[in-house]
């Protein structure tokens, strides 16, 4: 049999791909050699500057790579494209020496200017190529006061103050590294041309089909193990199940709990790994009934979240009691117990506010990145909140159109909206989402305008302070006043999962919740 060239298999497996939406067998089987991933939603941007979903982001880590990245089932920093680094005394400076010998996927260098250039776009508004933002997540950086190209293999950052996270913040996909000759050469567009220097190089984005991409020959490090990985955007959780039994797709991510039993057999493996995720509810606290915190917390005591967890999620999570995920043992707080399950007691609060009856809009996605079963949890919440005399509007929306109306803020649109993170650090979600300057007129993702002065500066001492035992102290505290200004309803901490089919080997979820395919075999 005559031998295919790489392009020509690639673009051979594409085609026979086009087959599986039909497929109903339980004896199809996907092209060998390609990895067929079903993924919750269509990416919004192939810019790893300039997306916040997790969703995208398990797209983003197989093209790029970031000076440093997590270690392999660890929220811990290891090296990447930077072998090494130093870090002064004052913690303000941070010296990274770069990885020899790795180009772009487009044949140009990588260095110490390409380094800069990325950062440099993200934080300078005068850099000539900032416009091909915006770059949501630059908060992340916001400390780095200079980026320098010290010769062509070091690069210095230099800081405003020091700031705890910024490693992580690092490994975090916000920091991984594009080309930038393919930023001059796409513009606006490079979202849809991306060029990494990961294990992976972009082949073709065809809109709400496949993003597909290809081995990449030249690559630094050990090669991929399969060919090409071809990612399908399959929104529908039951049909993504219907595709997985049938065949038509190697792998899924996030599960639906009420369908793990069908994939209990020898022909699937389910793989699943706790991580730092909450689940929640964004309360509008600028304006109607939320804007009184009684209320807020009524909520709270209303939505029965253990049941939600035990029979929506069928035991795949566990209640959450506050804003920072118990991933992070070491600034968890564990005196706080979550919110008990107390109708009267909410029915209570709301008569102290006058809230009785009162009408609340509630957005509801339909799924995305770390929701759980959105739709289901979302009717079991307007169920538990008439209970007690609230009446709630469900507004239902596809991920991307949905984080469209959710992030720029809820200020005359919605009383309510779900909202799950998966973080990195636990300065990162609470900073970016709970504190006053980042609402979102300021850029932030506080779409709830919960505002606090006393969360506000804790979190701004957390983050410059060179001591985990104080920031832990500091994060306890911010804690103990968000639970009790309960901005969110806090519902659960996931365990995420996904199945696997029996021709796939060696793939294993990340705490990070990132889903790294460098390593995975497929027979």
């Amino acid at each position: 049999m005559m031998k295919l060239t790489r392009r020509a298999f690639v673009a051979a497996s594409i085609a026979a791909l086009g087959l599986f939406p039909a497929l109903t067998s339980a004896h199809a089987q996907t092209p060998e050699d390609v990895l067929v991933v079903g993924q919750i939603a269509e990416p919004k941007s192939l810019d790893p500057a300039a997306v916040t979903a997790v969703n995208d982001f398990r797209i983003l880590v197989n093209l790029y790579e970031g000076l440093v990245r997590y270690k392999s089932g660890t929220l811990e920093v290891a090296p990447a494209l930077a072998e090494s680094w130093e870090i002064s005394e004052d913690g303000t400076e941070y010296t990274f020496n770069l990885r020899e010998g790795v180009t772009f996927h487009d044949g140009t260098p990588f260095n110490a200017e390409a380094v800069k250039f990325n950062f440099d776009r993200m934080l300078n508004e005068d850099h000539p190529y900032h416009n091909t933002g915006p770059f949501p997540l630059a908060f992340f950086f916001s400390a780095v006061e200079e980026t320098t190209a010290v010769d062509d293999l070091t690069v210095k950052f230099k800081l405003n103050a020091p700031y705890a996270p910024f490693l992580s913040n690092l490994a975090y996909p916000t920091g991984l590294l594009v080309s930038p000759e393919a930023v001059k050469s796409n513009g606006e567009d490079f979202g849809r041309n991306p060029v990494g220097t990961g294990p992976f190089k972009f082949v073709e984005w065809k809109s709400n089909e496949r993003v597909v991409v290809d081995r990449y020959a030249d690559y630094w490090g050990d090669p991929a193990g399969v060919q090409a990985v071809v990612f399908r955007p399959i929104t529908d959780a039951n049909t993504r199940v219907a595709e997985m039994l049938a065949g038509g797709i190697d792998m899924m991510v996030e599960v639906p709990p009420t369908a793990l039993s069908q994939f209990q057999g020898d022909d699937f493996t389910i793989v699943e790994q706790a991580g730092p995720h909450v689940w929640f509810l964004i309360l509008n606290a600028k304006e109607g009934p939320f804007a009184d915190k009684r209320v807020r917390q009524a909520a709270n005591y209303a939505i029965n979240k253990e049941a939600i967890v035990n029979d929506v999620l069928e035991g795949t999570a566990d209640v959450a009691a506050g804003p920072t995920p118990p991933a992070f043992a070491w600034a968890y707080n564990e005196e706080l117990d979550p919110y008990p399950y107390d109708p009267e007691k909410a029915k209570e609060l709301l008569a102290e506010a006058g809230a009785e009856g009162a009408e609340l809009t509630f957005y509801v996605t339909e799924g995305g990145s770390g929701m759980l079963d959105p739709v289901a949890m979302g009717t079991a919440i307007q169920a538990d909140l008439a209970a007690v005399g609230l009446d709630v509007k469900i507004e239902t929306y596809e991920w991307n159109t949905f984080l469209g109306e959710v992030n720029p803020g809820l200020e005359g649109k919605a009383d309510m909206a779900e909202m799950a993170w998966m973080t990195n650090d636990p300065d990162t979600l609470p900073y970016l989402a709970l504190r006053t300057d980042a609402w979102p007129e300021n850029g932030g993702f506080n779409s709830g305008y919960y505002s606090n002065e006393k969360v506000d500066e804790l979190l701004e001492k957390a983050r410059t302070s060179t001591s985990q035992e104080e920031r832990a102290q500091l994060y306890r505290e911010m804690q103990e006043i968000v639970q009790e200004d309960a901005p969110w309803v806090f519902v659960a901490n996931w365990k995420q999962n996904a199945v696997t089919n029996d021709r796939v080997e060696n793939f294993d979820l990340e705490p990070s919740f990132l889903l790294h395919l460098q390593n995975v075999t497929k027979n």
